[in-house]
């Protein structure tokens, strides 16, 4: 009987299945920039013929893991193609597509240092560059954690721990805890607050005004209405950007309002964060230096693989109070700060290194990159903006401040209805891939231009098949 054990081992057959791979990958990225009309973005099929495809597939004997890999890539969303400007997914630059496999490969745990030394390290040296460029002092701080998601809570969590003592005693009788964030904030926030045991009653949300960013004139207001109620408002929340259209809120304005109250205040910059590193765009963050905490998805605008955020705190030492406890088969000293050992600032003990990836693109291309590619979709996303503007079939729902670029197709009658069906019917043709989004209650057509390899000829075809579309669409309903 075989080895099966040994057999999976075995190094020669990782050399040879690993040069196959990088082959193929390396044909996958070459037709990232095809103009081949059979190239897809969207490989598409509804979700009960997906699901019978892999019930089936599983039952089937054991297969080459390079022909199983080619058809879960068949399969699946091209993020990497030059027509994706659908949701905000990079397409990670090919180093860190090697950093992965060696992240991989040593598949550290990052809970304390003698399992995660380097890692542990990384997350120092990288939070702490980027807390510089974000401008924070030499006292600022952080780690990288698994998604945004995971990060704003934790951000939460640090505030309500600088405010209360609820993570060792618990709610007090009628204790009512509440933040106060923008209604265009990622779902994750409302998510985050109910949670850490605010309730629906505790996400207190501040209109947006025309341009989407949350209504600082208002925070007063909103903020005596919750305290006249019996809540406690403990921080607020500003966004850099907004999911839905990319706004960025005025960052100034909500630290004067915090520091006015000894409030908490925290920033969601998974997106729109690293535009510190471009002199043309910082302007969008000024204020951001002065929050208490801050979100930064490197799996966004700078370029490597999913998830990987960094948490960053004003005061390096917020950090361990969020997560204060004793863990005696972890730590022999339970009180002290140590960065070296990340399970004490963070939910995760056995986490993926994934900071290897955003230092090996550092160290092979310098913080240039970053630049480099955050003016070059912005710019773009300015362009595509314009060219809206132009075509008298098109109406946009507000300038891009960054790389977000909602519109569509005017329609005399039923707008969200057409547009939602031109984008359905792209979907399913697959050559393009772009979203939709809810504002003020109508619905609108959203890109997220996240490949620097799209081309603004590619944008121009998007244009130009919603129209034929759309033209169809009338054409059958008159």
């Amino acid at each position: 009987m075989e080895n099966i054990l040994d057999k999976a081992f075995s190094t020669e057959d990782f050399r040879r299945q690993g040069h196959e791979l990088v082959e193929m990958l390396a044909d996958f990225l070459t037709d990232a920039t095809s103009d081949q009309k059979d190239i897809h973005v969207m490989p598409w099929q509804d979700p009960q013929q997906q699901l019978e495809y892999w019930q089936q597939d599983l039952q089937k004997p054991a297969v080459s893991p390079l022909d199983l890999f080619k058809d879960v890539m068949a399969r699946s969303v091209q993020v990497n193609k030059k027509r994706f400007v659908g949701h905000q997914t990079t397409p990670a630059v090919p180093v860190s597509i090697l950093s992965s496999a060696v992240v991989a490969a040593l598949n550290q745990g990052m809970g304390v240092y003698e399992m995660g030394m380097v890692g542990n390290t990384l997350e120092k040296v990288m939070t702490e560059h980027l807390a510089q460029k974000l401008g924070f002092t030499a006292e600022a701080s952080g780690f990288v954690t698994s998604g945004g998601s995971l990060g704003n809570l934790t951000a939460l969590l640090a505030a309500r721990a600088a405010a209360t003592q609820v993570w060792n005693k618990g709610f007090e009788p009628d204790q009512k805890l509440a933040v106060l964030v923008s209604e265009e904030a990622h779902y994750c926030i409302d998510r985050a607050a109910r949670i850490l045991g605010f309730g629906a009653e505790g996400i207190i949300k501040v209109p947006v005004n025309n341009k989407f960013q949350m209504r600082t004139d208002l925070l007063e207001s909103y903020y005596r209405k919750a305290t006249a109620a019996g809540k406690q408002v403990i921080c607020v929340v500003g966004c850099a950007s907004t999911t839905s259209t990319g706004s960025f809120d005025d960052l100034q304005a909500i630290a004067e309002f915090s520091q006015r109250h000894n409030l908490w205040f925290h920033v969601d910059g998974a997106h729109g964060a690293p535009s510190a590193f471009s002199p043309q765009y910082r302007h969008l963050v000024k204020g951001i230096e002065q929050a208490d905490s801050v979100v930064v998805d490197y799996h966004k605008m700078m370029l490597v693989p999913s998830l990987s955020t960094a948490l960053i705190f004003k005061r390096g030492a917020d950090a361990y109070r969020t997560f204060s406890q004793r863990a005696q088969y972890l730590w022999s000293e339970q009180e002290t700060e140590e960065w070296y050992n990340g399970g004490k600032r963070s939910f995760e003990c056995t986490k993926a290194m994934s900071v290897l990836n955003i230092y090996t693109v550092f160290r092979t291309y310098g913080e240039a990159i970053f630049q480099e590619n955050i003016e070059r979709l912005y710019g773009m996303a300015t362009s595509f903006a314009a060219r809206i503007k132009t075509n008298p079939h098109f109406e946009l729902a507000t300038e891009p401040q960054c790389n977000i670029v909602c519109f569509r197709y005017k329609a005399a009658e039923d707008a969200s209805g057409l547009n939602k069906e031109i984008r359905r019917q792209l979907l399913e043709d697959g050559r393009f891939y772009l979203v939709q989004t809810i504002l003020n209650g109508e619905l609108f057509l959203r890109t997220s231009i996240m490949n620097p390899l799209t081309q603004e000829q590619d944008l121009e075809e998007l244009l130009a098949e919603i129209e034929k579309k759309a033209a169809a669409l009338v054409e059958s309903v008159e």
